[in-house]
């Protein structure tokens, strides 16, 4: 999903304004660091988890006594299936105390829907990520609907889910309140903004499409000959502009943890939620940057609830 040549965009920036280029990672005050791990399993006990990462390398993690798991609902540890693909949270890297099985999340702009039990809709997911189905079982439906009230083509939609092997994905649990306008009709921002806020508070979201083990930010305010991108440059927050390559200081205000995270793609689909994130506190509206599942993670982020209220500012 990243750009080429992000590190070197960013080293240089600095450079030319004159600054620090700051150093990407968590901030060593958090206390105990946070690790992802991500792998295939190939064997799972309740005190012991075997997995082969995508570099190819076998892995043994010990689960902690009160280590919990989500495999489209909770589930045991124990429980999850050989093969299962897993983002994993651990402490002193080696304790597992967090497990998201085969754990996807559907975003885009709905362009048809069919069926009338399970329902299948295919989305709009952006210049970056093309078109994508998902499926819908009857089971699901209704709590989706309760958060997507506007299900109809045109408007955005956001769940979360797991992977099928046939390709097309289950979406099980709403990610956040759909927007009540058409996806093409993003609130203006606020004319106050000046460029004057050192930090800017809001949504911090997640997203699956980033590269194997990544962590990286996907960023709305992007110049669109930098970006590459059409869709750039849309947001209801006062966002400032920024270009690949420029460091994050993202904080999640639930778990109190602060990273600096490169941005390393174009967040326009984000940028088209003019939405709030409801964990520990309500955010202003607008989503100001959306995590890679490497990143989300290690901030303290809960791949079910989708979002954290967060505050940025430049790393």
């Amino acid at each position: 999903m990243g750009y080429p040549s992000v590190e070197r965009r960013r080293v240089l920036a600095a450079a030319a304004l004159g600054r620090e280029s700051g150093v990407p990672g968590p901030d060593p005050d958090n206390g105990e660091p946070l690790r992802a791990v991500a792998g295939e399993i190939l064997d799972v006990s309740p005190h012991l988890i075997i997995i082969e990462t995508p570099g190819g390398v076998e892995e043994r993690l010990v689960i902690a006594p009160w280590a919990t798991a989500w495999h489209g609902k909770d589930a045991a540890p124990a429980d999850l299936p050989a093969g299962s693909l897993v983002i994993m949270r651990t402490r002193d890297g080696r304790v597992v105390e967090r497990i998201w099985a085969d754990t996807t999340r559907i975003t885009g702009t709905i362009l048809s829907i069919s069926g009338r039990r399970d329902l299948t809709v295919e989305l709009d997911c952006g210049p970056h990520r093309g078109h994508r189905t998902v499926v819908i079982p009857y089971r699901a439906s209704g709590r989706l609907q309760v958060r997507h009230p506007m299900f109809e083509p045109g408007y955005l939609f956001d769940a979360i889910g797991i992977r099928q092997e046939e390709g097309a994905s289950l979406a099980l649990l709403p990610a956040t309140s759909q927007p009540p306008y058409p996806a093409r009709a993003v609130p203006a921002p606020p004319p106050a903004y000046a460029g004057q806020q050192s930090r800017i508070s809001g949504p911090a979201t997640w997203s699956d499409t980033f590269d194997e083990e990544e962590r990286g930010a996907a960023y709305p305010m992007l110049e669109r000959s930098d970006a590459g991108c059409p869709d750039a440059g849309v947001s209801c927050t006062g966002l400032p502009y920024l270009a690949l390559g420029s460091l994050l200081q993202v904080r999640n205000l639930c778990s109190q943890r602060n990273a600096n995270i490169p941005v390393v793609a174009c967040g326009c689909v984000a940028g088209r939620f003019c939405d709030r994130c409801v964990e520990c506190d309500t955010s202003p509206r607008g989503r100001v940057v959306e995590l890679s599942p490497f990143s989300y993670v290690e901030l303290g982020g809960d791949l079910v609830k989708g979002c954290f209220n967060a505050q940025i500012g430049l790393g």
